[in-house]
C-alpha cells in the first residue's frame, strides 16, 4: 500500500482493508479517516461502504449516531435494500435496534458520547460483524484519565481491530492498513516528491512515542533540508475539506 493522494483513494484503500479484515475473521472493526471536517462527508462515505455489503440485503443495518443524521440518510438515499436507523437514545435504547435477522452492523461516526451504546451493540451482535466508520472514540482512550478511561480501554476499545487508519500531521502521516503494521511516513527530502517510511510499529504510535520516532528520524538525517510545501495528501485534502466547510 502507498499513501493515498486524495480522499477518494483513501476510501478505496479503506474498503479493501475492511474486506480483508472480515475475511481474516475480525468481527469488531474500525475505519478511521482522521481529517478535519471529515464528518461532513460521513453520509457519502457510509453509502459507499454500505454498497460493499449489498449481498446482505435487509441483513445489513446502517446505524447513524443520531436520529437527525439517520433521517437525512433515509431521505437522500431513497429506497435501499438495507435498513437505516439511529444508534438509539434514552427513549429508544440500542437493544431495540438489534434483531435476530441482522447480519452486519455499520455504525457511522459514533463519538465518545455513544461509546457505551456502541459497546452494548457489539456485545449484542456477538459474532456478527460490527464496522465502526469514522469513529470519534480516540479522545476517550487518549485524553480520558483515571480508572474509568483505563477500564474502557481494557474492556472495549482493546477489542476493536483497526482495518484502516490515516491521520496526517504537519510533515507526515500515521497510517495503517490491515493486516500490516502501523506506519509513520514523513515528507521525503527534496528533490523527491512524496513520503518516506521511517517506522513500523505493532501498535498505533501516538504522543511521546510518535515524538521519539520523529526525533530519531531527524537525528539520523541531520543534513536533510525541509522540503517546500507540495501537493499530495495534505495539500489536496486540505483544500477539499476547507471547501466543504464553507
Amino acid at each position: 500500500m502507498t499513501i493515498p493522494d486524495s480522499l477518494e483513494a483513501a476510501i478505496q484503500q479503506a474498503k479493501t482493508a475492511t474486506l480483508t479484515a472480515l475475511e481474516g475473521g475480525c468481527h469488531r472493526i474500525q475505519v478511521e479517516l482522521v481529517f478535519p471536517e471529515i464528518a461532513l462527508e460521513a453520509q457519502n462515505i457510509a453509502r459507499q461502504f454500505a454498497e460493499l455489503f449489498l449481498d446482505y440485503s435487509s441483513g445489513l443495518k446502517v446505524l447513524f449516531a443520531d436520529t437527525g443524521a439517520a433521517a437525512l440518510a433515509r431521505r437522500d438515499w431513497g429506497d435501499v435494500p438495507f435498513l437505516v436507523n439511529d444508534l438509539g437514545s434514552r427513549f429508544t435504547p440500542v437493544e431495540t435496534k438489534v434483531s435476530e435477522s441482522d447480519q452486519l452492523f455499520l455504525v457511522v461516526c459514533p463519538s465518545a458520547v455513544e461509546v457505551e451504546a456502541v459497546e452494548k451493540l457489539c456485545n449484542l451482535a456477538g459474532d456478527r460483524p460490527v464496522l465502526l466508520l469514522i469513529p470519534q472514540l480516540e479522545s476517550v482512550a487518549t485524553v480520558g484519565i483515571g480508572s474509568t478511561a483505563r477500564q474502557l480501554r481494557e474492556r472495549f476499545l482493546s477489542t476493536l481491530e483497526t482495518a484502516y487508519y490515516i491521520k496526517p500531521f504537519e510533515g507526515g502521516v500515521v497510517y495503517r492498513t490491515y493486516p500490516e503494521l502501523w506506519q509513520v511516513w514523513t515528507d521525503a527530502p527534496a528533490p523527491v516528491v512524496g513520503y518516506t517510511l521511517i517506522a513500523e510499529e505493532p501498535e498505533r504510535p501516538a504522543g511521546d512515542r510518535l515524538e521519539r520516532i520523529l526525533m530519531g528520524s531527524a537525528e539520523s538525517n541531520p543534513d536533510v533540508v525541509p522540503t517546500p510545501k507540495k501537493k499530495g495528501l495534505l495539500g489536496n485534502l486540505g483544500q477539499m475539506l476547507k471547501a466543504l466547510s464553507q
